[in-house]
């Protein structure tokens, strides 16, 4: 079992590697491949773990938006599916632990901030984006709350999503494209090996 775990694990590094490749040599096909792969792994690889049903389903709804972002006219239904991933994950760690008041302020200032910052330039997605925007600083909350390692992944989150953010509002960032998945491949690893690692207290 230990073996087929780890199998898991190394699979899923090894797509999230090909992804990467496939994003700089601007290979479109296998960017898609890579891409869709990634969430459903990681979710396999939490369950051999008997790790939290919540996490399954925060990865699973990952994976559909992961999906749905790929196609023109999807965006929304991507970001609904990002939602409520997020929404599974902010009700696995607050179930889980004591709240952190003085952090989930500092979150909360972040989220203000930058929202009034992009507000002008966001046109018709001004209100799905501060929406979407609040649950994801949920996550980065109360990620925080659970553990320094899923603490850092809900940071990460909250930056690979900022990165996009910053995209929709026409501001450029020099190899964004690449920096949204390095971050969001890590954050998600760091939420789930996060939350597994109560269950064994290895990863």
């Amino acid at each position: 079992m230990k073996t087929t775990v780890n199998s898991i694990r190394g699979a899923f590094w090894a797509v999230a590697a090909l992804h990467l490749i496939a994003i700089a040599a601007d290979l479109g096909p296998l960017q898609f491949g890579t891409k869709v792969l990634l969430m459903p792994l990681l979710a396999v690889w939490v369950w051999a773990r008997r790790g939290p049903r919540w996490v399954i389903a925060a990865l699973l709804a990952s994976a559909a938006g992961d999906v749905a972002l790929e196609f023109d006219g999807l965006f929304i239904a991507g970001m609904g599916c990002f939602a409520l991933a997020h929404v599974c994950y902010v009700t696995f760690f607050a179930r889980s632990t004591r709240p952190r008041w003085g952090v989930t302020l500092i979150y909360g200032v972040i989220w203000a901030v930058l929202i009034v910052l992009l507000w002008s330039r966001l046109g018709d997605l001004q209100v799905p984006v501060a929406a979407y925007s609040l649950l994801l600083t949920g996550t980065a909350a109360t990620s925080s709350w659970y553990g320094t390692r899923t603490g850092f992944g809900g940071a990460l989150f909250l930056l690979s999503d900022t990165l996009i953010a910053l995209r929709l509002a026409d501001v450029q960032v020099w190899g964004d494209a690449l920096l949204v998945m390095i971050t969001y491949i890590a954050a998600q690893y760091l939420l789930a090996s996060g939350a597994v690692i109560r269950v064994t207290n290895r990863v």
